[in-house]
C-alpha cells in the first residue's frame, strides 16, 4: 500500500524510487550554482507574470476592502497518546470544526481530498480509534436528505486500498468526481479544502481520513463569514470540477470566471476582533492558475525573502529536488531562498522536519546540508529539529503517527498550505496555500491574531519532548532518518 502521509505518487511515472539519486545530488546542496536556480524555474511549466517577492500583503499599496467578517481560527489534531504540557496553545479539534461546518451546512457542500478513507475497513484495520471518521462518514451521508447539494473532488489514480466511502456517498446522492491529474499534468489532486454555503472554508493538511481525526497530526484553518474568500476558492474548486470530465482538457488560457481579484498584489482586507487582516489563497499547478491567481511556489517564496528576523516551518517532507518526476532534477528554489534569508539578511530559521516509520531516509542529507551552515559566531542561524510521534501500541495502523503539519510563519506573515515542499508539489500537482498577514494596534490583541497562534503552536512543538535536534538523533524505532 502507498503511504497516504508521504504522500507519494510513485504509481504514476514509470520507474522506482532509489535513494542513491538523492544522496548524489545532496553533495552540490551546499552550492547555489546557476545550473540548480535554471532547472529550479524550468520546472514551472506556465509563465508568470512579473512580481516583486519583497512585496508583503501587509506593503501592498491596493487592497479587496470586505464587509465580510472572516473570522479565523486555528485547527489542530493532536494523535491520541501525545501530551503537552498544561497552558499551552491548542487550536480547535478539527473533528469538532468538522462536525460543525456539517451541522451549519444550508445549502451547499464542496470537498476536495487526494482521497477518502474514513473508516478502519477501508485499510483492512479493527481499531476503536477510527469511530469519530465514522460519525463524520454518516454526517456526509446524512447531507442530501437535508436538500443540501453535496460535491467531492477527489484524485485518480488514487491511493489503492479498499475504501467503500465514495461508493456509499455516491448512493446517497453525493456528487463524486475523479480527477486523472496523472494524465493532465503526471501529479495528483493534494489539495485539502471545505466550502460550506459559499461563505465558510477550512483549508489545512488533513485528508478525509479517520487518521486526520485521531492517529496523525494535522493543522489547518477555518474561516467563518467569509464569503469573499470562499467564493474565490470555489474557483478553485471548480477548476478541478470541470477537470474531473472525461476526455478533459487544460484550457490554455482559463476562461475569465476562474480569474481572481484577490492575489499576493490585492489581497482581501478585513477587520474581525479587534485584528486588521490582509489574506489570499495561493495555488498550484501552474498549469492549472489563470495570470491572476498566485501560485503557491511564488508565495512561500515572497514570505521568505520578505521575513526580517524569523521564519518557522514546519512540512512533513523536504526535498531540494524533485520527487516523482523522471529524471530526477536538483530544485534550489526554496532551498536558496531559506540560506539567502540566513547568510544576508541574519533571520533566524527552524525548520521541524515531520520523521516517522515510513520518512524516506534521502531526506537526511539535505537537512544535514542546511543544518551545516548553522554559525551563531557569523550569524547564521538554521537550527533543524525532527518532530517524532511515539508509536506506542499503534503500531498495527499502518502509515500514521507523523506529523502532516504543513505551514510558516515569520515576523510578517502567516501561511497554512496543503503541499509538502519538494519541486512536484509545486509543478505538476494540485495545492492550495493561504496566506495571512494581520496587525492589531493593541498588544493585547495580538494573541487573538492567528499570525500569533501559529507562531504559538510552533514554539510548542518546537520545545516539546517529541522534537529532537538533527545533530542529537542518534537511533530512535520511531524515526526512519535515525542512524543505527
Amino acid at each position: 500500500m502507498t503511504s497516504p502521509y508521504r504522500d507519494l505518487h510513485d504509481s504514476y511515472v514509470s520507474n522506482k524510487r532509489t535513494s542513491t539519486g538523492c544522496v548524489t545530488v545532496a553533495v552540490a546542496v551546499g552550492c547555489l550554482t546557476v545550473l540548480g536556480i535554471l532547472l529550479a524555474i524550468a520546472v514551472l511549466e506556465r509563465p508568470k507574470s512579473p512580481k516583486n517577492h519583497e512585496t508583503l500583503p501587509q506593503d501592498a499599496g491596493e487592497g479587496n476592502f470586505s464587509t465580510d467578517q472572516c473570522r479565523m481560527a486555528l485547527v489542530e489534531s493532536i494523535p491520541l497518546h501525545v501530551k503537552y504540557k498544561a497552558n499551552v496553545t491548542l487550536g480547535i479539534p478539527l473533528e469538532k470544526v468538522w462536525k460543525d461546518l456539517l451541522s451549519m451546512a444550508t445549502e451547499q457542500m464542496d470537498v476536495a481530498s487526494f482521497y477518502w478513507t474514513l473508516t478502519g475497513e477501508d485499510i483492512n484495520v479493527n481499531s476503536s480509534s477510527d469511530l469519530p471518521g465514522r460519525d463524520i462518514l454518516e454526517q456526509f451521508e446524512a447531507l442530501p436528505s437535508r436538500n443540501i447539494s453535496v460535491r467531492v473532488v477527489t484524485s485518480v489514480p488514487s491511493i489503492p486500498n479498499n475504501s467503500t466511502d465514495l461508493k456509499i456517498l455516491r448512493e446517497k446522492g453525493v456528487q463524486v468526481r475523479k480527477v486523472n491529474f496523472g494524465r493532465l499534468t503526471k501529479g495528483v489532486l493534494h489539495s485539502k479544502f471545505w466550502i460550506v454555503d459559499r461563505k465558510h472554508l477550512f483549508i489545512g493538511s488533513a485528508n478525509m481520513d479517520w487518521r486526520s481525526l485521531t492517529e496523525v497530526k494535522e493543522l489547518g484553518v477555518v474561516i467563518y463569514n467569509c464569503s469573499s474568500l470562499a467564493e474565490d476558492l470555489h474557483k478553485i474548486f471548480q477548476s478541478y470540477w470541470v477537470m474531473g470530465r472525461p476526455n478533459s482538457s487544460l484550457p490554455e488560457p482559463w476562461p475569465p470566471q476562474y480569474d481572481t481579484a484577490i492575489n499576493q498584489d490585492h489581497p482581501l482586507v478585513v477587520k474581525a476582533d479587534n485584528v486588521s487582516s490582509r489574506l489570499f489563497l495561493s495555488g498550484s499547478p501552474p498549469s492549472f492558475c489563470p495570470l491572476s491567481r498566485t501560485q503557491d511556489l511564488e508565495a512561500i517564496l515572497s514570505i521568505i525573502s520578505g521575513a526580517r528576523h524569523f521564519i518557522d516551518v514546519a512540512v512533513m517532507e523536504y526535498f531540494p529536488t524533485t520527487r516523482f518526476l523522471r529524471p530526477r532534477r536538483y530544485w534550489p528554489a526554496i532551498d536558496d531562498a531559506i540560506r539567502t534569508a540566513a547568510f544576508e539578511r541574519q533571520v533566524k530559521i527552524r525548520m521541524l522536519i515531520s520523521c516517522g516509520r515510513d520518512s524516506d531516509p534521502a531526506m537526511l542529507p539535505f537537512l544535514e546540508s542546511l543544518a551545516s551552515i548553522h554559525s551563531p559566531s557569523h550569524n547564521i542561524s538554521i537550527q533543524i529539529k525532527l518532530f517524532i510521534v511515539p508509536v506506542g501500541n499503534q503500531s498495527d495502523i499502518p502509515y500514521s503517527r507523523v506529523n502532516h503539519n504543513k505551514f510558516m510563519v515569520t515576523d510578517k506573515v502567516a501561511y497554512v498550505g496543503t503541499s509538502n515542499w519538494s519541486a512536484d508539489y509545486f509543478s505538476t500537482t494540485a495545492g492550495v496555500g493561504l496566506v495571512v498577514s494581520q496587525h492589531a494596534p493593541h498588544a493585547e490583541w495580538k494573541t487573538e491574531a492567528l499570525q500569533s497562534q501559529l507562531s504559538a503552536v510552533f514554539n510548542r512543538d518546537w520545545h516539546s519532548q517529541y522534537a529532537v535536534h538533527l545533530a542529537d538523533l542518534g537511533h530512535h524505532p520511531d524515526c526512519a532518518l535515525s542512524r543505527g
